[in-house]
């Protein structure tokens, strides 16, 4: 048995700390929100985000982070991207020196554009094998209600790898191994900005072979990103690729693609944001993934028009246009 400590009482990492009771680990979740974190310990239930579904008793929260996370040999990262450097800032003197830290959050940092496990190493210090990410096609409210669903934690070590995998595994959450961070964690982060175009074709109305489209083609824009950085391909054709891909794309439980629905439906992106009243990683992380492409000088269309109607004001209909409109070319070409 493990302590785990998790960082975060939103929607997903709930879920996770559900898996961890599960498997057998002690639990307690930080959170800055104190009805929602009586509510988890007293309750055992996160009323923002999973209303009506019971967490294992053994599961307790706090406001207090060097409560949370002393003992700890597990820390669990479960915040939204662009906080994440300021929250290290006042958590790291409190992390064990020895705890391996694993990142749920799909996104990359606006600025640097900076994947997930680079901003622990750079805020805290913290040696780079013993920080690893989760990804995969992982629906917090589906695991909440205990549906089958698989993962990969992905440690440059295999070591820790294998610890978290061991640590997480239950009848409903299968975990696989990998050891290639940065394959893992940029398919993460980038399919929600895929997941942002096909939420515009959807409301626009758009049919099945537009967003079949739009998917595939996503696809084969992670994978020129990811080669181009040294990721192996074949990591986008597992579960932290193709898989996550096509959950966040095609399910009305998916945010990214749920507040690109919105656009599609011609609300502004300010509306979105009241709308939806949750994090959706793509929105800030289209840029970072933008410019990161475009310093690798790696061509990423779709991405490019995500970031248009994002950060620029288009409208999703011409972006549609525009790319229906680009060159004809070799499906294997750029």
């Amino acid at each position: 048995m493990a302590r785990l400590a998790v960082l975060g009482a939103g929607s997903w990492g709930t879920a996770f700390a559900q898996i961890a009771a599960d498997a057998g680990n002690d639990v307690v979740i930080w959170g800055r929100d104190e009805f929602i974190v009586e509510s988890i310990t007293n309750e055992h239930v996160n009323p923002a985000f999973h209303p009506g579904l019971k967490l294992p008793t053994s599961v307790w929260a706090s406001t207090n982070v060097a409560t949370v996370l002393r003992g700890a040999d597990i820390v669990v990262l479960a915040i939204p991207a662009q906080v994440l450097r300021s929250r290290l800032v006042e958590w790291r003197e409190h992390i064990p020196p020895t705890a391996i830290v694993l990142s749920l959050i799909k996104g990359l940092e606006l600025g640097t554009s900076l994947r997930m496990t680079e901003v622990v190493h750079e805020v805290t210090g913290i040696d780079p094998n013993r920080i690893g990410v989760l990804s995969g096609p992982n629906l917090a409210r589906e695991i909440m209600q205990r549906q089958p669903a698989a993962c990969v934690v992905a440690f440059s070590d295999p070591q820790y790898a294998a610890a978290v995998q061991q640590a997480m595994s239950t009848a409903y959450f299968r975990p696989y191994t990998n050891t290639d961070v940065l394959g893992v964690e940029l398919g993460g982060a980038t399919k929600n900005v895929i997941a942002l175009a096909v939420g515009m074709a959807g409301g626009m109305g758009l049919g099945d072979n537009a967003i079949a489209s739009l998917i595939t083609r996503g696809l084969a824009e992670i994978v020129r990103l990811g080669v181009s950085l040294g990721a192996d391909p074949l990591t986008f054709s597992g579960l932290a690729g193709v898989g996550d891909l096509v959950a966040t794309c095609m399910s009305p439980l998916s945010r990214n693609r749920s507040f690109g629905e919105l656009l599609g439906r011609e609300l502004t992106v300010a509306e979105a944001v009241e709308a939806t009243k949750q994090t959706a990683e793509g929105v800030a992380s289209s840029k970072s993934i933008l410019d990161l492409a475009r310093t690798y000088g790696v061509a990423m269309p779709i991405t490019e028009s995500v970031e248009r109607v994002i950060h620029e004001g288009a409208a999703p209909r011409s972006q549609i246009i525009e790319l229906m409109s680009r060159g004809t070319k070799s499906e294997n070409s750029v």
